[in-house]
Order: C-alpha cells, then structure tokens, then sequence
C-alpha cells in the first residue's frame, strides 16, 4: 500500500554525513525527548565505525525541537547492507512522545532514498526492546510495516519492573536460592570503578568455565566507563571471606532501563545461585533510582537460537516478556 511521505508545513528532514573516524552528527534542533544513551553522539563515537555514518532528523520548526532521529551505517565493503546500528545493541528510529506513525514516513523516506545513493542495496533495522519505549517501538513497528519492511530476528526480551517487589514475584526456587545467599552471610556491594580490572577478569574466567566469552575487550569497558561514569555501575556480591561470588556490570541506558550487560558467577557456586542476589541489587539499585525498568536482555546460543534454559532462569526471576524486533527491507 503507498504510504504519503509528505512533510507536514514547517517540519524538515536535516541529513548529515560524517566520514570514518569522527563523531556522528548531532541534531541543529534540540531533541523533543531524552535519546538513549546508544543513540548520543558521544557513545557512537567510540564505537568508531569503519565507514560514514548518516544521521537523519526530523525537525518541527514551529516548535523549535527535533522530533525524531535515525542513525544508519552505510556498508562500504559490500554487499550493501545498510545496519542501524554499526555496533551497539540496537539503533532504530527514536521520536517524541505522542508523534504519529504518518510523521515517521518522510524520515523513513529520506533514509532509503540516501541510502539507494550511496549505492546500498538493503537496511536492517534493529530495534530497542519494547520495554524501552512501548508506545515508541510500537510506532515504529507500525511505520516499518507500511512501508514494506519484514521481521527477519522476533527475539524475546525480558525485564523487571521496579514497581514490582522482587522477592515476592521470584519463582520459589530462586526465593530459595536467594535466602540460600543470605543465610551464608553474602552481601550487595556496589564497586569503585578503579577495580574494573580486576572484575573483567573475573567475569572472564567465569565465562570461559561455561564456554562463553565477553564480546568487548577491557579496554573498551574502560573507555565506556570513563566517558560515562554516571551511567555505567558495577556491582558484586560477595562471600564472608572477602571474594567475589559474583560480579555485573550494568548501563544506565535511557533515563527509565537499567541494562544488564555483562554477568557472571563461577560454577563452585552454582548451588547458590548468587546471580539471584545480584539481580535483586540492579532492581534495588534502579528502584532507588527512579528507573522504571532492569532489561534482562534476550538469550540466544550462537546463531540466534533461543537460550532456552536462560529464558526459564529469566522468568523464575519475575522477569516480564517482551519482543525486540529486527527488520529488512530492499532498498
């Protein structure tokens, strides 16, 4: 079905192109809307991307704010597939509270209309969990549809919400896991980021037990942590004797999610299950916080497969389903 791509009068679409190795564009407008943390400039720029990067914004001049934006990465080695995002864990578009789908139309026009020029041939979007924005994603899903793109990754997405007490919505195993901590005399402690070292190891032997590894390097972490201190935590739990029972790092990522991004607990421990203490101190911590949401992330094996024991792990912990969404279309 033709979808009308029209700007309404007064609205424009303001494109900017950086080349490799600079920060990507930032809005002529002030944005109408707090962007996530992934989606500022700042943070992509020290994803250092191998090619330019477009940004595309959507501008009500009337109101004097951007309403809407869309960060793309061209793919200069062929085959000439498009990704929003370069690297981070999702991109997509991010818009005002309350715009309508028909307002996304001319961006998502404007994208693929660039696009075609620098001689792409599909874009893949891939999508912030529905828990990040619910009215927002569902927008986007909506706009994405009508012009024709299609679902090619459904994942599911799990989350705590912070309204919720947590040791009442646990599943009686992990309750029992987590008095099991208790009675053993662990305890919550949030970390100085001067050990940051020392946890990367230690969150990197504990996967290598399980046949798993971290997907960035400490130095990278370090740079994370260091640009954005306010938005990065590091918790622990720990043992009477002093040493770590478990360790996670966790992202502020918007100004409603706190993200759990790395995890770990080592195998001598699994029958105590401390990672139901550590989770129980990012809904502590977000709670007192004013965050709304712990993402818990999706559970896949390799190839994008659904880690199914993880999944059940996720929802004994009360964790609510969600989706995040990855679409293609040709360009």
């Amino acid at each position: 079905m033709p979808v009308d791509s029209a700007l309404p009068p007064g609205w424009d679409v303001y494109v900017a192109a950086t080349p490799a190795g600079q920060p990507p564009a930032a809005p002529r407008l002030p944005l109408a809307f707090e962007p996530f943390l992934y989606l500022q400039p700042a943070h992509q720029a020290l994803q250092r991307q191998p090619g330019p990067v477009l940004a595309f914004f959507l501008e009500d001049a009337a109101a004097g704010r951007t309403v809407a934006q869309f960060y793309v990465v061209p793919d200069a080695q062929g085959p000439g597939l498009a990704r929003s995002p370069g690297q981070a864990s999702f991109g997509g578009v991010q818009l005002a509270a309350g715009l309508p789908v028909a307002a996304l139309h001319p961006l998502l026009a404007e994208a693929e209309a660039t696009l075609r020029r620098y001689g792409q041939r599909r874009l893949e979007v891939r999508g912030y969990a529905f828990c990040y924005d619910p009215a927002g994603a569902a927008t986007l899903a909506e706009a994405l549809r009508q012009r024709g793109y299609e679902v090619v990754l459904a994942e599911e997405n799990y989350h705590l919400d912070t309204q919720r007490d947590y040791e009442a919505h646990l599943h009686r195993s992990e309750r029992h896991y987590l008095r099991k901590c208790q009675r053993a005399g662990f305890v919550l402690e949030q970390e100085p980021p001067l050990l940051l070292p020392l946890a990367y190891d230690f969150l990197a032997a504990c996967r290598r037990e399980r046949g798993r590894s971290l997907s960035l390097p400490l130095a990278r972490v370090q740079e994370l942590f260091n640009s954005f201190p306010r938005q990065h935590l590091l918790l622990s739990v720990r043992e009477p004797s002093g040493d770590w029972a478990g360790v996670v790092i966790a992202i502020v990522a918007s100004q409603r999610v706190l993200y759990d991004f790395y995890l770990a607990t080592p195998l001598r421990l699994n029958k105590l299950s401390p990672a139901v203490m550590l989770r129980a101190g990012l809904h502590d911590f977000a709670r007192t916080n004013g965050l709304a949401v712990v993402d818990l992330g999706i559970s896949t094996l390799h190839g994008r497969e659904p880690h199914v024991s993880l999944l059940n792990f996720k929802r004994h912990l009360g964790g609510l389903a969600g989706l995040k969404l990855t679409w293609q279309k040709p360009l």
